[in-house]
């Protein structure tokens, strides 16, 4: 192991845990986390500003990125696209995410994302598919006329893509599809997400008794807590065995709801952040088209033309400023929601979330969270 130069100045978060005033030591094998009376004294130093060095980002939900949709061009020219645009923004590992559409592109996908990962292409983890069976009431930005009932057939699909693809998460509303189906699902080695959902509090908690694991952005799309009527929000932070995503922009969710939603989580499942990100990550366009609808980027919104919330202007960097500067939570805590959590719910971990064997999957984050770096950038 020959040590090549060493990183100094930032605190280091190794996905579970903040080491401070530990350094990063780049060697020919792998990145080592040492302290500086450790170091040689004739290995180079790289000084940072303070900041945090950790592993990659981890994100369950991203739609697009670099100027396009995964549903536009369901293809591996796409998700290479998308997976570059994310690269740059610090995630390392990511599920490309396609929003309820007809079964010919959700076929098509499939196909896409398994070819793309065979071809090597960097950090893309499997496929998520938000839809099409969800609750036509809580679509959302999803496109209504396209959203249906599980049938046997579309289990079948589900059943072998799970086969072919290192991970599978579905999102579904549990009106949308029966307990069994939820329960075959989740023996494959699905990740059974909850969410675009108007269940009740009971029809909830059967569809996570039987197998779903997580809830799709808490609070958005879904039946909220009342009083006498806990919703899928009740049951999402209720149920132990259950973790949910949550977009963090301060505008989905306020900061207010957010505080009080992490207080309230009971684990092991616990709460991990989602960037919900679109076409516009990793690019400057304004607009772009979603099955043919308009979707309209201003002021850090991301709305259909009639005001719907159309996904999120968001990165996970953005999300980690929210956190800590709105929410109040600590650096540590809430690295953990966008590495090792999100991470802790795939089947195939494929080394994201966790301090990497490879210094290419390291990135820096700046002490005001506004700037990402790859570590061979610096």
């Amino acid at each position: 192991m020959t040590p090549q130069q060493a990183i100094v100045g930032a605190a280091v978060f190794d996905g579970t845990t903040m080491q401070e005033g530990a350094v990063v030591l780049i060697t020919d094998a792998e990145p080592v986390i040492t302290s500086v009376g450790d170091l040689p004294t004739d290995v180079p130093r790289i000084s940072l500003e303070g900041g945090v060095i950790l592993p990659g980002f981890v994100d369950l939900q991203v739609n697009g990125g670099g100027g396009v949709m995964l549903n536009d061009a369901p293809d591996p020219a796409t998700v290479a696209q998308m997976a570059n645009a994310h690269w740059g923004l610090g995630t390392r590992g990511f599920l490309p995410t396609l929003i309820t559409d007809t079964p010919a592109r959700t076929t098509a996908v499939i196909t896409a994302v398994a070819a793309a990962i065979a071809a090597g292409t960097p950090g893309v983890l499997g496929l998520h598919l938000e839809g099409p069976h969800l609750d036509p009431d809580r679509c959302g930005a999803h496109d209504p006329g396209l959203i249906r009932p599980m049938t046997d057939a579309d289990l079948t699909q589900l059943l072998a893509a799970a086969d072919t693809l290192p991970n599978l998460m579905v999102t579904l509303a549990p009106e949308a599809a029966s307990p069994a189906q939820i329960a075959a699902l989740a023996a494959a080695g699905v990740i059974v997400s909850l969410g675009h959902s108007n269940a009740d509090y009971d029809t909830a908690m059967r569809a996570f008794d039987a197998g779903a694991s997580a809830a799709t952005h808490l609070f958005n799309a879904m039946s909220g807590l009342e009083s006498r009527a806990p919703g899928l929000v009740g049951a999402a932070l209720t149920c132990p065995a259950a973790s949910a995503g949550l977009i963090a922009d301060g505008i989905h969710v306020h900061p207010a709801t957010i505080r009080a939603a992490l207080a309230a989580k009971q684990g092991p499942g616990t709460v991990f952040l989602v960037s919900d990100a679109m076409a516009c990550a990793g690019s400057d366009i304004d607009s772009f088209t979603l099955n043919g609808r308009r979707i309209t980027r201003r002021d850090g919104r991301l709305t259909l033309a009639d005001g719907t919330l159309a996904g999120a202007d968001l990165t996970m960097a953005r999300a980690v400023e929210v956190l800590v500067n709105d929410v109040g939570m600590p650096l540590d805590d809430t690295l953990r929601r966008t590495t090792s959590a999100p991470a802790s719910l795939l089947r195939n971990g494929m080394g994201v979330g966790h301090w990497p064997d490879t210094p290419s999957s390291l990135i820096h984050l700046s002490a005001d969270f506004r700037t990402v770096t790859a570590l061979p950038d610096l």
